[in-house]
């Protein structure tokens, strides 16, 4: 069950650990403050002091193994482990809608829960939360919003409900609001405190989001 996650701040002096997994969406590609412009870095910011928000988005990665790059083969995702994660925020499947890697689509719901389970099964006993990517506002780097909204947010949304998961919804906040993607497919600014904001009023709400 999900859990007011500042209930944490009664039982514990240190603050709580969140990390955030994703692609450059999370990393803030083409922010040119990313220390404090990405939303990890505003959602810090958002929690107070009693947490510890970390960035863990690397450009490029797909959720799937089968990927050109994939998320779980890089040493941020071991990094993100080794940080021991109370709360895990999960947002890759962008990169995972281009046609080199949609091939194995078919992937895409055993990796993610192979993702999911690794951090569950960390002595921190995170809570994953799962993100709905934001959408694609056009084909820049052969990203496909169809797949995306087509094929990939189905299965998030399958998996969350399996798994008894919350799910933080990225996507419909942003549809016809092409203002906040400069490429068509990052978030500028304005996009990441969107971001922020949809992500903190989802992990301080007491209601689980379905």
């Amino acid at each position: 069950m999900a859990f007011a996650i500042c209930a944490y701040l009664s039982c514990q002096k240190e603050p709580v650990r969140v990390a955030c997994v994703g692609d450059s969406i999370t990393f803030g590609h083409g922010i040119a403050d990313r220390d404090h412009d990405t939303y990890p870095a505003l959602l810090d910011s958002l929690l107070g002091s009693g947490y510890d928000v970390r960035n863990f988005g690397i450009s490029g990665r797909t959720l799937m193994n089968c990927g050109d790059v994939p998320y779980m083969s890089e040493q941020i995702y071991q990094d993100a482990k080794a940080f021991q994660p109370q709360i895990v925020t999960i947002m890759l499947g962008t990169n995972d809608s281009k046609p080199q890697n949609w091939i194995c689509g078919q992937n895409f719901k055993s990796d993610l829960l192979l993702l999911i389970n690794s951090f569950r099964e960390l002595p921190s006993k995170p809570e994953v939360w799962l993100c709905l990517p934001t959408p694609a506002m056009g084909h820049a780097w052969a990203i496909n919003d169809s797949i995306i909204s087509g094929n990939i947010i189905p299965i998030i949304k399958e998996v969350a409900e399996e798994e008894g998961l919350s799910l933080i919804d990225l996507n419909t906040p942003f549809l016809g609001h092409r203002e906040y993607f400069p490429d068509t497919i990052h978030p500028n600014e304005e996009g990441q405190q969107r971001i922020a904001d949809v992500v903190y009023n989802s992990l301080t709400s007491t209601k689980k989001r379905k």
